[in-house]
């Protein structure tokens, strides 16, 4: 997998995939930027999140649930003091279907918590991660 990040001005930086997708990432006003984008941080807490859903998703519908749609909401916490890393991700899943298995939708959260999710995995090194999940009736 590679990744190029190009300067364009101030605190706004171009990222490009290596899959041939790009986006803007910006900082605030007070450090430079035109907050025209997501900042860097972000990022890596949007590609968890979108890592672990991918995961969860791929085992629900492997395991024949049905899902009409699913949330993952991310809240992180972050060092006080340079570097300012994160030191607390709590990741709930909110997940909407018909009839579906509380025993099915933990056990895909766990898989993708303990197996499956490399961004989970890799972060969980030195990051504590929690997770948990609801489930709602499609109405």
């Amino acid at each position: 997998m590679k990744a190029r990040i190009k300067w364009v001005e101030g605190a706004a930086f171009l990222g490009e995939s290596g899959s041939g997708h790009a986006l803007l990432m910006d900082g605030p006003p007070d450090s430079g930027g035109r907050n025209l984008g997501v900042r860097p941080m972000e990022m890596l807490l949007l590609g968890l999140g979108g890592c672990t859903a991918f995961d969860v998703m791929l085992i629900l519908g492997k395991s024949r649930q049905s899902v009409t749609d699913c949330v993952v909401e991310l809240s992180a916490e972050r060092a006080e003091e340079a570097p300012k890393v994160f030191t607390r991700i709590h990741v709930h899943f909110i997940v909407t279907g018909n009839n579906l298995s509380d025993d099915r939708v933990r056990r895909a959260v766990q898989l993708s918590a303990e197996k499956y999710c490399s961004a989970s995995i890799m972060l969980g090194k030195a990051v504590e991660i929690t997770h948990d999940y609801e489930i709602l009736e499609q109405t």
